[in-house]
């Protein structure tokens, strides 16, 4: 099944880039624009895109314009990301046509999570169950199974064979995945990566073998034929 395009709008580009990360992380496409005329650009060029997550201040074209704009033609749900927690203007937004209403700073899990409800709204969830190799995994009832054998995992072993398994074949370095699976909160010792791959493997069984190491960097999932 082909992945679910999420358009992210913001001039900032490390804004961008976080937001992007944790979108890349729950396995949907992420495309970008800095300003509302790209936005309106890409959305054009790109008719499947089944999300927009828009900045209110922009230069070019703000957020309410692009708003207006899109909504002339389409009906896909935006999330917007506003500095100012107006009640005004969160009542303009809903008027508009806004499905949801972030206000910055906020926290990325907290975002992902209004992603996902909207999504699950608007019916266009993916399929949550991943299978390969033999491995079955169930993101909505949060189990894994081997073989149909059902897995006791705990909640990051279950975060990282999932974040193994979305990027097969891929060489993770030990911060990509501190980033990603310990989504930006965790500053401790990357060598905490090791002992959890060591727990994972070991409760995989021969399937834990399926993670290879690469040495000096750190990691690589990849089915054996």
């Amino acid at each position: 099944m082909d992945k679910i395009k999420i358009l992210v709008v913001d001039d900032e580009m490390r804004m961008r880039k976080l937001v992007g990360d944790f979108l890349l992380h729950e396995n949907y496409e992420v495309l970008e624009a800095e300003d509302g005329e790209k936005a309106v650009d890409v959305f054009f060029e790109n008719k499947d895109v089944a999300l927009i997550i828009l900045d209110v201040m922009m230069p070019k074209m703000d957020g309410w314009e692009t708003l207006k704009e899109i909504r002339m033609y389409s009906k896909v749900p935006i999330i917007m990301l506003t500095a100012k927690a107006d009640e005004k203007d969160e009542l303009k937004g809903f008027e508009l046509g806004v499905d949801e209403y972030v206000s910055k700073p906020f926290s990325p899990k907290i975002l992902m999570a209004r992603v996902e409800a909207v999504l699950r709204r608007t019916g266009a969830t993916s399929s949550e169950v991943k299978a390969v190799g033999g491995i079955e995994m169930d993101k909505g009832a949060h189990e894994v199974k081997i073989d149909g054998k059902s897995l006791d995992l705990s909640v990051k072993e279950f975060d990282l064979l999932e974040y193994f398994i979305i990027n097969q074949g891929v060489a993770l370095s030990r911060e990509k995945i501190l980033n990603n699976v310990w989504n930006y909160d965790y500053f401790g010792d990357a060598r905490t990566i090791d002992t959890h791959v060591k727990k994972l493997r070991a409760k995989m069984g021969d399937k834990g073998d399926y993670i290879k190491t690469i040495w000096g960097m750190g990691y690589k999932f990849e089915v054996d034929n």
